[in-house]
């Protein structure tokens, strides 16, 4: 989204290929320490908004309609497992947009697989 002096938030959400919790101990402190040093980095640029990773454990909830209780399983509650955690940018261009998201996807991960940055917004040129 883009504020009145033209800067753009991005919205990252990172997914991995596999579950945390089936990563080795070793893959877990590269991918951590990488996260890190990014957000490190961004912050003393100005670029960091915020960020956080999610907990292994969590529950997915949908409304089943009125009078209904809410559903807290399925049929996709699988992808809970995925979804390691968020960061908020901003920056000056859907160029420096994209060239942090792909920095941000070369993240370690299990078996060396990169993590896959999202955008929840819409970034366009």
């Amino acid at each position: 989204m883009d504020d009145d002096e033209g800067r753009r938030l991005l919205r990252i959400i990172l997914v991995n290929d596999v579950p945390v919790d089936q990563w080795e101990p070793e893959e877990v402190s590269a991918h951590v320490q990488y996260m890190n040093d990014f957000a490190a980095r961004l912050e003393g640029t100005g670029e960091f908004v915020g960020g956080q990773a999610l907990a292994l454990e969590g529950t997915w909830v949908r409304y089943d309609g009125e009078g209904r209780p809410p559903v807290t399983d399925g049929p996709f509650a699988e992808t809970k497992d995925l979804i390691a955690g968020w960061m908020v940018i901003d920056v000056d261009s859907y160029e420096r947009a994209v060239e942090l998201a792909g920095e941000l996807s070369a993240a370690p991960g299990a078996g060396g697989q990169a993590i896959t940055a999202r955008s929840t917004s819409s970034v366009t040129p």
